[in-house]
């Protein structure tokens, strides 16, 4: 199995490498590909070095998978030609996931929908992801209506540029500036871009991915993306409306047997999902599960999960394990 992950050097592409080696995925040939200005350099995996490769040396090898994490642009020009090299790619950037010829896949809930067929493959956004794992097996069985969510998301989702802003800040160092204003003792409602509608990019691909991913546009979700002073790990909450009443221990239930979701819900040890203990987990957590009272068959509940891992990695590599173990590659 040969293995290219492009854009190796940056945040995600670390932690991809990671969870690779964690997972012990079956790597015969691993090309590590970055930009120009990375290539000839070294980087280590599973104690053995590797010399950094550019893209149209690892279009040239063929690799069998390219988990890419480079950007939206780089993935536009090069996933196709990939593609066309026989390569099936993963793209964790925002450029293929809304492309109705695409898949946007969250392994537990749509990967049998996968063929040979699909060469570029879209890992939805890390927001989406968390809410969707909590959301799809409550949707099954009682039917969305509407949900409207609120983010609290880590710098780290934003980049390094980021983290090192929050770090100089909280040392009280001045240093280049990745958001508009602090970060530090603060809360942006500021996460991607604004668009003409007032929301930002961030807030739609929370109100369309998850209707893709479920294959279903009979619900509507509405959200508020804001960014907080915390290295990594993005929270959620989300109050959500249902055609059909239900249980909280039935809903707890539910969550509890979902692969990959984990129930912290006990007020009375204070027992709910935070970051820090979310922090290199793969798991998406999930707490203060109630009734809303002003709302017949409304939840309100809150998510949380490591955005670089579930929400971005682990995403990613549990799509390329579902494609080896069922041939399809």
């Amino acid at each position: 199995m040969k293995v290219a992950v492009v854009g190796a050097t940056g945040m995600v592409g670390e932690v991809m490498l990671r969870v690779l080696a964690e997972r012990k995925f079956p790597i015969t040939d691993l090309l590590l590909v970055a930009s120009e200005r990375s290539v000839g350099k070294k980087l280590s995996y599973r104690d053995k070095d590797y010399i950094i490769i550019g893209l149209s040396d690892a279009v040239a090898a063929r690799p069998d998978i390219a988990i890419f994490s480079a950007g939206g642009d780089t993935s536009l020009e090069w996933a196709p030609k990939f593609a066309d090299a026989g390569t099936t790619v993963i793209d964790n950037s925002s450029a293929w996931r809304m492309d109705p010829d695409k898949k946007l896949v969250v392994p537990e809930i749509n990967a049998s929908t996968l063929t040979k067929m699909d060469k570029i493959i879209a890992n939805p956004n890390c927001s989406t992801i968390q809410l969707v794992m909590a959301l799809a097996p409550l949707h099954y069985k009682y039917k969305m209506k509407r949900a409207i969510v609120s983010t609290y998301q880590s710098v780290s989702g934003t980049g390094v540029k980021a983290v090192i802003q929050l770090d100089n800040e909280t040392a009280g160092v001045q240093g280049e500036m990745a958001y508009p204003y602090p970060i530090n003792r603060n809360a942006l409602p500021h996460c991607d871009v604004f668009m003409e509608n007032g929301y930002t990019k961030e807030e739609m691909k929370l109100a369309r991915e998850p209707q893709k991913i479920l294959d279903d546009r009979s619900f509507s979700i509405s959200a508020t993306a804001v960014r907080i002073p915390t290295s990594g790990g993005h929270s959620e909450s989300v109050n959500v409306e249902f055609h059909h009443d239900f249980d909280l221990n039935e809903v707890r239930q539910i969550l509890n047997d979902t692969p990959g979701v984990t129930v912290q819900d006990n007020p009375d040890t204070n027992t709910y999902p935070m970051p820090i203990y979310a922090h290199d987990k793969d798991e998406v957590f999930v707490g203060r599960i109630r009734r809303d009272e002003s709302n017949r068959n409304t939840l309100n509940m809150w998510i949380v999960s490591d955005n670089l891992r579930k929400g971005a990695a682990t995403n990613a590599v549990q799509i390329a394990e579902y494609l080896v173990k069922n041939k399809l590659v």
